[in-house]
């Protein structure tokens, strides 16, 4: 059989449109009974001298983990804290996907930040499927100058969930687009350039993680624990590595699953004290130091402003 140039063309150029489709994105999940109009995100901060402090995770509970000692300490003082997901959180359960779970876990970060005092924002972007795209960049950059934020922190770009990986590479490139007047020129540019840290994590290559600072939250263990508690999906259930029968049906199974999970978290935060006392000498001296059971630590990034330790004793909650 003969197919003239013509058909030949036609053919090829519809493959390739074809293709162009099948490689798009898939559009933002639409989340069932969802309102028609969607939620604003948070207002601004007030310009009252407090602290501005804004705290990204690649899913609704990384945020969460990572801050919630600090942010409710923070809280407590009068200064603004913001904790951000990149993504909805669609995939991250082992039984239930889609709207429904992005739903679940926005209303459940909300119900936890209520508790530690701060402000919640859920991106509309797949789990699972951050890309650094100029579209991410521009979106987390307008997301810190609408904060007009002092203080930016993520996890490191050494991490084992690509999400993860992407959401610290957008913050990172962020650090500098921040200032610049013409990047996303519908938000104005920050004045000063934030103090960008990284939380704390056990990964050793290329490098582990250096504690610059670290902060006792002994004083507010509980509250973090009663609010991070709240995340069912994710802590008892088990989140997209859970199974049936983790989380029992029985109320005796349930409270035993419960105090396991909480038992565990705690540890988490005693487990930085320990590892971190050095950090902790710094800012409390040795002796006070050696006393502190629970802990946080974070990582200057050096792409933001570079603090002094005595600008570290202003900008933390000691």
């Amino acid at each position: 059989m003969k197919f003239s140039v013509v058909t030949l063309l036609a053919a090829g150029a519809l493959g390739f449109v074809l293709a162009r489709a099948i490689d798009q994105p898939r559009p933002p999940v639409a989340l069932a009974q969802a309102p028609p109009a969607p939620a604003q995100a948070p207002a601004p901060p007030p310009e009252d001298g407090k602290l501005r402090i804004i705290v990204f995770g690649a899913h609704p509970d990384d945020a969460e983990y990572r801050g919630a000692g600090v942010a409710m300490k923070w809280a407590k003082m009068g200064h603004h804290v913001k904790l951000v997901s990149a993504t909805n959180g669609d995939i991250g359960h082992w039984q239930i996907a889609g709207g429904p779970l992005a739903l679940r876990r926005k209303k459940e970060v909300q119900e936890v930040d209520r508790r530690l005092g701060a402000s919640t924002e859920v991106l509309d972007i797949h789990d699972g499927e951050i890309l650094p795209t100029l579209e991410n960049r521009r979106m987390i950059t307008r997301l810190i100058r609408q904060w007009n934020a002092d203080i930016v922190i993520t996890n490191r770009p050494n991490d084992y969930h690509p999400d993860h990986r992407y959401t610290s590479i957008l913050v990172q490139d962020s650090a500098y687009m921040v200032g610049v007047p013409f990047f996303t020129p519908d938000v104005p540019p920050l004045r000063r350039n934030p103090v960008f840290l990284y939380a704390s994590d056990r990964f050793q290559r290329p490098n582990p993680f250096r504690a610059d600072v670290a902060v006792a939250i002994d004083d507010v263990i509980e509250p973090t624990l009663d609010a991070l508690l709240v995340m069912e999906s994710q802590i008892h259930e088990g989140g997209a590595d859970g199974h049936p029968g983790l989380y029992p049906d029985d109320e005796a199974g349930r409270q035993r699953r419960r105090d396991e999970v909480r038992k565990n978290l705690a540890g988490r935060y005693a487990g930085a004290a320990n590892t971190y006392r050095d950090a902790l000498a710094k800012f409390y001296g040795a002796e006070r130091a050696k006393t502190v059971r629970y802990a946080q630590a974070f990582e200057i990034c050096e792409y933001g402003r570079q603090p002094s330790q005595a600008d570290l004793k202003q900008m933390f909650p000691f």
